[in-house]
């Protein structure tokens, strides 16, 4: 079996995947046009999706989020997303969506909702995927507009809208400025999750676990500078969502062989990481495709590439039973195909 039949097949969980991130160039030209969004000039689709840095993406993506107006847009959107999980392998998704930005172009908040739910209903029914959704907030904006943003979404708390994300630009937005917004949120009862680390220092990763509660860390590569927070995370059996090729488009670790990248310092100080994609299409990019890219980069076996599935399972925000139904029945199938790559 060779290591793209492998990771195809192994079963594993998409746990960062940011909505707008996730439409293809295609489906951006598309709804572009429909909805009335100047676009830049372009030859070719795909170069619609060219940037050096994380400041020139984010320009990018508000734009796709931009050309996203209507329940049939976020519904053509949900599902082309889920779906390609799907076709990457994923059993169960959680996906970021930044409605803020929807908003400040004159979205309603339940119009989004009944695009997206209705998505999720869809692509569990056709693909067997089961999905949540985090509502994210923009840290690029006040922290007023933080607390507006609980009050959109804490109506709406459900089975299915599980908890909240920190997103956009990290480095001059740390996560300490959000506590107050974090508490309300987890006093509502709702999971917490914050990108740090990836442009911001280290101490960013401490106060997202420290201030905000955050039960897990969206990329969070710096906190390899250090070593007692490295340590701390390991007892506290804290999971980091990593995206291979979006730290070699969007960060300066572009050499995902190099000896010095964080993913493989991560990996070797024995931190719990979780593989995940960041914004697929957009990156170029699938579920299977970055497991299959850190493998071959990083020489990993296929022991240590079902073990970052199964962590996928563990890090998710599902139900602590049908996680432990759901564990049992992955661990099955990972044995059977590690038993199969050993029989070859």
């Amino acid at each position: 079996m060779n290591l793209e039949t492998f990771v195809q097949a192994l079963p594993k969980a998409e746990l960062h995947l940011h909505l707008e991130g996730a439409v293809n160039a295609r489906t951006f030209l598309k709804l572009a046009g429909k909805n009335g969004t100047t676009l830049p000039k372009f030859a070719e689709v795909e170069e619609l999706y060219q940037y050096e840095n994380l400041v020139d993406f984010l320009q990018v993506y508000d734009l796709v989020a931009k050309s996203v107006v209507d329940a049939d847009d976020f519904h053509l959107i949900t599902y082309e997303a889920l779906a390609h999980v799907a076709n990457a392998g994923g059993r169960y998704a959680e996906f970021f969506f930044s409605p803020q930005i929807h908003q400040d172009a004159g979205v309603a908040y339940e119009t989004m909702f009944a695009g997206i739910l209705k998505a999720m209903d869809d692509a569990e029914h056709d693909f067997g995927l089961v999905s949540r959704v985090i509502p994210a907030l923009n840290r690029e904006l006040s922290i007023e507009r933080s607390f507006e943003f609980l009050d959109l979404v804490l109506p709406f708390r459900s089975d299915k809208v599980i908890g909240i994300g920190l997103d956009y630009d990290e480095e001059p937005f740390p996560p300490a400025p959000f506590k107050a917004v974090y508490d309300k949120a987890k006093r509502a009862g709702m999971r917490l999750t914050a990108h740090a680390g990836e442009g911001g220092p280290a101490a960013n990763v401490q106060d997202a676990l420290d201030l905000l509660g955050a039960e897990r860390i969206d990329h969070g590569y710096r906190v390899m500078e250090d070593a007692d927070l490295v340590a701390r995370c390991i007892a506290d059996d804290i999971a980091f969502t990593v995206c291979p090729s979006s730290t070699v488009i969007l960060t300066r670790w572009r050499d995902l062989a190099a000896g010095d990248h964080p993913i493989r310092a991560m990996l070797d100080a024995g931190l719990k990481l979780v593989i995940d994609t960041d914004d697929p299409p957009m990156l170029q990019t699938d579920l299977a495709k970055e497991y299959r890219l850190l493998g071959e980069a990083m020489s990993l076996d296929r022991r240590t590439l079902a073990q970052l599935a199964l962590n996928s399972l563990d890090a998710a925000w599902l139900d602590e039973s049908l996680k432990r139904e759901w564990r049992a029945a992955w661990a099955v199938e990972v044995d059977r195909l590690l038993a199969a790559e050993a029989d070859a």
